[in-house]
């Protein structure tokens, strides 16, 4: 209970709660025109376009009924088309950042920063498959490098609700903007790790079901199609251009979840699984989330013996510092579960028993 408590208020000044998924953000689609009728549009249609009659009214009636014919329908709204390469203005709050929630549920990058060996996934019915790979001699991408993918779904996002515009593929962020925002703040260096990580999300290779679940057809693709820095006296910036098959998922209507800024501040390849899961079952409900190790273990692709990927899970669920979340280590029917809870929630049921048990004794 008192570590609980510490954690719970160490929650509390680091940030606010999670917020619920942006189920209601603007979907990128061109608009359509609204069928509802407008009052011109009815005059139109009880005022015959010519008649005998109407040549016959005097001039002042006359140029009253053509002017209300004549009015102009509201014009339509023309979307922009995207610009690929172009400076993207809009700034994230580090409460903003998003992750791609059908890309939380399934394993497609790396915990391990160098790993070679393919990813293999299929979910218990066949209808999910999933197989990540990497070009010779480079990794595959890992959950490290995913934190990119993060930020710039966030500017996406970020672009379709205070633009209401198409966003472009290609998105151009200055250098600095990227590192802070990932908490990454040696320039230098992590410009380099920054372009290495870049490489790797370029040339892992991707083979899925997810969203061709009929196998209309076959094909396979990266997480980017291309990627660039430029650097010249007044200017560092990274260019990074989405694959078709990313940047369709990100601009689906509801496709993104908020994570915590504390986040990207967590070193363990297996604690932002673990908190990436609680923050795609668990969210923010009440209800906690029961999963058996052996289904953690599917789902994060580890190449780690179940053996050894127990024991770790274990020590990260001892642990119990991700953002937000609170897990247990739960034995029953003979078998291991990680429970999550959310902790907010969590503290304030605790709270609220113990004001009810003060409440009866003082009766």
């Amino acid at each position: 209970m008192k570590k609980l408590l510490i954690k719970f208020l160490k929650y509390l000044t680091e940030g606010t709660e999670e917020e619920k998924e942006d189920a209601t953000q603007p979907q990128p689609a061109i608009e359509q025109e609204s069928t509802t009728p407008t009052v011109e549009a009815k005059q139109e249609i009880i005022l015959p376009k010519s008649e005998p009659e109407a040549e016959e009214k005097p001039v002042t009636v006359e140029s009253e009924n053509q002017s209300q014919k004549k009015i102009k329908e509201p014009k339509k709204v023309r979307r922009k088309k995207p610009i690929d390469g172009e400076i993207v203005e809009v700034k994230i709050d580090p409460r903003d950042i998003r992750d791609v929630m059908e890309l939380m549920e399934v394993p497609f990058v790396s915990l391990s920063k160098n790993r070679t060996e393919p990813i293999n996934y299929e979910n218990s019915d066949g209808t999910v498959k999933v197989k990540i790979s990497c070009h010779s001699n480079h990794y595959l991408a890992s959950i490290y490098d995913w934190d990119i993918i993060l930020f710039v779904a966030s500017k996406i996002q970020e672009i379709i609700n205070s633009k209401s515009d198409i966003p472009p593929r290609t998105i151009v962020v200055p250098r600095h903007e990227l590192l802070k925002a990932i908490f990454k703040h040696d320039g230098k260096t992590n410009r380099k790790q920054m372009e290495e990580s870049l490489a790797r999300l370029q040339l892992t290779g991707i083979e899925t079901t997810i969203r061709n679940e009929d196998y209309r057809y076959r094909g396979g693709f990266g997480f980017l199609d291309s990627w660039g820095y430029t650097e010249r006296k007044d200017i560092k910036e990274f260019h990074i251009t989405l694959s078709q098959w990313l940047y369709d998922g990100i601009c689906r209507q509801g496709s993104l979840l908020k994570v915590r800024p504390e986040y990207f501040k967590v070193t363990s390849g297996i604690k932002k699984f673990l908190y990436r899961t609680a923050r795609k079952h668990v969210g923010n409900q009440n209800q906690s989330w029961d999963f058996l190790v052996e289904t953690l273990y599917e789902k994060s692709g580890s190449e780690r013996e179940f053996k050894k990927f127990k024991y770790d899970l274990k020590k990260a669920v001892s642990d119990n510092d991700i953002p937000a979340y609170s897990m247990d280590w739960i034995e029953k029917d003979g078998k291991s579960y990680v429970r999550f809870l959310n902790m907010k929630k969590e503290i304030g049921k605790m709270l609220s028993n113990d004001k009810n048990n003060e409440e009866t004794q003082q009766k």
